[in-house]
């Protein structure tokens, strides 16, 4: 039996062969769950390329590096069917375990077929060797072979369908990868030559070591492009998904500050997808007083590897954006390069303001409700309690108590309808007067929006004097009139608002000689709460009285 041996150079190669294929056939096999339709079979394919190819090329490299101790050439013809018994074994299988719903007892199954597929390739290809040597095998160490063959074939199945670290991804391929060149060199060692003498041999080709490094250097540059167009294709799907969801995508080289951004991102500067966007010039697109508060973020961010996050206007515009990043670097180097998003925040910035100024002026309307609602229990009270001692009798407390709690009432629906900001001075004369004949009322007078305070004060005083009026005065005779009259007089204060109420018709024989609680809530409230002035006269046809009420400067309208 003639004696063979394997130069160390061929098995290295077939190691690093086996060892890359097996991390780019993983790693080209995740892509196929990141897409759908047609990528996906193509991301399926190429998978199934780079594993089987692989392993052709790991088996070629491995018998040109196979010394059986004669001169050795190898059939074309059969060496392509043994490639193409690599590719297809490979590529039914990873077609076949692709299916979400694909079981372990079929990817077994699938294992099986493919580590088959794998042996009957090695042997071919060993069928394939030309030499003055007859082939024999040692069938345990073959079916030993193909043991192997199934096993690394259906863990390679397993592996490439789970997620994994780069870590994970790293250790299953040198598994698979020493596991299949085990395979191969189990099968060698099944091997038996017997020379046979004077058997011509006919030698072509170029030598086995150029030839071997030839086929090494073309497959390892054919798994590179591959891996290549597999970071692409992820890079191109993030950036579009990125592009979709608003967000604009950057890298800053922390060395030369070079930088590059997304389309999208440059459409958050107000640029086009083809203008250029270097990193001084996105500087001055921020808003000037802004620029240090981000130059001090970023060199903390990159100084201690904590994410960069701030938000800032851009200049000449209405717009803010929010630039995050990230340092990336390995462990143990520099930092050499971050990489972030950049959004359009605008919206929300002015959402979250406009929700901002909303609870405010929500808490400064619960405050105001509060005041409101207690100067009201607290003017009820006093005329609660007022009336009762001026009453006779329960029955004329309920009506003077009703008719001013009914007065009270219509200046806040006045009110009301003004926002409790301001009250229609006329709205709240006619509201009072109404139920008096029109013939002896007259309103003359151009509208006045009076504050809120002031409303609320002046509309006691009005149906006070109406009540006497209707009692006592011109309201009472039936040729009796009632005139009210009013302006405002600017003055260097503020303006002020003169009320002229004229009664006729009713002559009062002797002016009172006390105040009653009418009375005193008439001047209480004009001269104390407002700080106007009420003068009073009895005219033998009537009473006159005038009213001067500041109302205070715009901005002091609606003060408490």
């Amino acid at each position: 039996m003639q004696h063979s041996s394997h130069h160390l150079l061929f098995i290295v190669l077939s190691i690093v062969i086996a060892v890359l294929g097996s991390w780019t056939a993983l790693d080209l096999f995740r892509r196929v769950s990141e897409n759908i339709g047609r990528p996906r079979l193509v991301w399926l394919a190429t998978a199934a390329l780079a594993m089987g190819m692989s392993i052709w090329s790991m088996h070629f490299v491995a018998m040109l590096g196979f010394d059986p101790g004669s001169s050795v050439s190898y059939d074309p013809m059969l060496t392509i069917a043994s490639l193409v018994l690599a590719i297809g074994s490979t590529a039914g299988a990873f077609f076949f375990v692709a299916s979400e719903t694909v079981r372990p007892k079929q990817i077994v199954l699938a294992g099986t077929a493919m580590g088959a597929g794998i042996c009957t390739m090695h042997y071919v290809g060993m069928a394939a060797l030309e030499s003055a040597m007859s082939f024999g095998y040692d069938v345990g160490l073959v079916v030993l072979s193909l043991a192997i063959a199934v096993t690394a074939s259906t863990a390679a199945l397993f592996a490439a369908r789970r997620e994994r670290s780069a870590r994970m991804q790293a250790l299953a391929a040198v598994i698979l990868g020493l596991a299949v060149v085990g395979m191969h060199y189990t099968a060698m060692a099944a091997l038996k030559l017997t020379l046979i003498a004077d058997r011509p041999v006919a030698l072509h080709g170029a030598p086995p070591t150029a030839l071997a490094i030839g086929i090494a250097t073309l497959t390892v540059i054919i798994l590179f492009l591959a891996m290549m167009a597999s970071l692409y294709d992820q890079r191109s799907n993030i950036l579009a998904a990125l592009d979709a969801g608003g967000v604009g995508y950057w890298e800053l080289d922390l060395r030369s500050r070079v930088l590059f951004i997304s389309p999208k991102g440059k459409a958050i500067f107000g640029l086009g997808a083809d203008d250029a966007l270097t990193y001084s010039e996105a500087l001055t697109r921020i808003a000037p007083d802004s620029r240090a508060e981000r130059e001090r973020q970023m060199a903390h961010a990159i100084a201690t590897g904590e994410d960069y996050d701030v938000e800032y206007p851009l200049a000449r515009t209405q717009r803010w954006v929010n630039a995050r990043g990230r340092v990336a670097a390995s462990r143990h180097a520099d930092a050499t390069r971050m990489v972030g998003i950049v959004l359009d925040v605008t919206d929300r910035r002015n959402a979250f303001l406009e929700l901002e100024g909303s609870e405010r002026r929500q808490r400064l309307l619960i405050d105001e409700l509060n005041h409101r609602v207690k100067n009201t229990l607290s003017t009820v009270q006093s005329i609660s309690r007022q009336t009762a001692k001026r009453a006779t009798s329960l029955e004329q407390f309920h009506a003077n108590f009703e008719a001013r709690i009914m007065a009270l009432s219509a200046t806040h629906n006045a009110l009301t309808r003004g926002g409790w900001e301001t009250a229609s001075l006329r709205e709240m004369l006619d509201a009072e007067l109404n139920p008096y004949s029109s013939g002896q009322v007259r309103l003359s007078g151009s509208d006045v929006d009076l504050p809120a305070r002031h409303a609320l004060s002046l509309g006691m005083v009005f149906h006070e004097l109406a009540t006497n009026a209707a009692k006592h005065g011109g309201l009472s005779a039936p040729g009796g009139r009632l005139e009210i009259a009013w302006g405002l007089q600017e003055t260097p204060a503020g303006p002020i608002l003169q009320i002229d109420w004229s009664e006729y018709g009713r002559a009062i024989a002797a002016p009172p000689t006390g105040s009653g609680f009418g009375s005193r809530l008439i001047r209480t409230s004009i001269e104390h709460e407002l700080g106007g002035r009420l003068l009073t006269a009895y005219a033998p046809d009537g009473l006159r009285c005038t009213i001067h009420v500041p109302l205070g400067r715009s901005g002091d309208a609606g003060a408490d």
